[in-house]
Parts: C-alpha cells; structure tokens; sequence
C-alpha cells in the first residue's frame, strides 16, 4: 500500500537545495583558489571571476529561499505534520536502540510515529543548524564585496556578526569548514538513503521523487 509522503513542496526545495549546494561548492573553490585560466584573446576583461561570483550569489541566494520555504513547510504546512511528530521519536530511548540496531543489521527496523528516524531528524536539525551559519558568514562575505543595493540594506544587521566571529578572515575560514562539514552530510546522506531504500524495501528514495513511499 503506498501512501503520500512528501509533499511537492518539499521535494522541489529538495532538489534545488541539492543544485544550489553543488553550484556553491564548485563556484566556492574556485573564488577561494583561483584554478582556471582564460584563454588567450583580444577581449579586454574577460570576467571569469566575476561570472563564478555570480553563479555563487545565485546559488546562495537560491538555497536561502530553499531554507526559508522549508521551515515554513515544516512549521505550518499540513502534510509536513509528519516531519514534526519525528520529534517524538528522538525522546524514545527504545526507538533509537532499535534504530541503531537496524543499520547493524541486528533487528527490524522499528515502527516510527513520524516519517523520519531518530538519527536521521537529528542529523537533519543539525545540517540545517549548519546551512544557517553557512548562509550568515556567506553574507558577511559578501557585504565585504558588494556595498549597493541589498547589501547595503543588510549591512547593519549583519556587520555585528563579522565582530562576533573574530574578523574577516576568521569568518572565511568558517565558511569553509562549514562547507566541508556540508559536503560530508550530504555524501553521507546519499549512502544512507541508499541504505535505507535496499535494506527496508519501501520506497524511501522513490519518495523523494514521486512523493510516495510503501508500506
């Protein structure tokens, strides 16, 4: 019997969470260590820093409506309502030695009241805790680069972070580590989503797609 899972909702921001990410890793690494050359030509300015600084103002851009939109879904929406009871879950000491037990291969996987798993919606709080400070010294970054427009607007409420965190250049190292930290979950991620979808058998990853998993 299959069931409606996500909603379109989530699984829109989920992918284009995902392609912001890699946007932002691949553009980050570039502005962070320049390793691409232009070709030789008459052209004055070719601009290619310029052109990975605006694919990565995109993409963050892009995952900060990604972050805004999914807690907004997981506060208020109605089919989200299961992504909040996994919080009940996580206080269950029974649910997580069972839990840990599955990925053993040493028991079933046990029966939860919401639709993610102790490890998984603890995993999750913290990758979101980490996309948050990720996007916050982002844009300290980048009031540091842009002084017009928007980062105008935001730079008084963001300068005080740049304080907070030690200067400029300790907020760039975070950023990076903070990158890193991302690339790692989201490798993980996909190993256990894979892990889940083969050892339980239910469609965890078709629902992702199409929204509906089985029971």
């Amino acid at each position: 019997m299959k069931h409606y899972e996500f909603s379109i909702g989530l699984r829109a921001t989920h992918w284009l969470r995902a392609f912001a990410i890699l946007a932002l890793c691949i553009s980050g690494f570039y502005i962070a260590s320049v390793f691409i050359s232009p070709d030789k030509s008459t052209e004055p300015n070719l601009f290619i820093q310029a052109k990975f600084r605006f694919v990565h103002n995109v993409a963050g851009f892009i995952l900060l409506a990604c972050f805004i939109f999914k807690l907004y879904l997981f506060i208020f929406d109605k089919l989200s309502h299961k992504e909040r009871v996994s919080i009940k879950d996580c206080f269950s000491i029974k649910t997580w030695i069972e839990q840990i037990k599955f990925y053993l291969f040493l028991g079933k996987h046990p029966h939860l009241q919401g639709v993610y798993n102790p490890l998984q919606f603890v995993s999750y709080f913290f990758f979101y805790i980490v996309l948050a400070l990720l996007i916050l010294t982002g844009f300290v970054l980048y009031i540091n680069v842009y002084h017009e427009g928007f980062a105008a607007m935001i730079t008084p409420f963001i300068k005080p972070f740049e304080e907070m965190f030690g200067g400029l250049a300790y907020v760039r190292i975070l950023h990076h580590i903070l990158t890193w930290i991302t690339m790692i979950f989201v490798g993980v991620h996909i190993y256990m989503a894979v892990f889940n979808a083969i050892k339980g058998k239910d469609g965890a990853m078709d629902a992702i797609f199409s929204g509906y998993k089985y029971k």
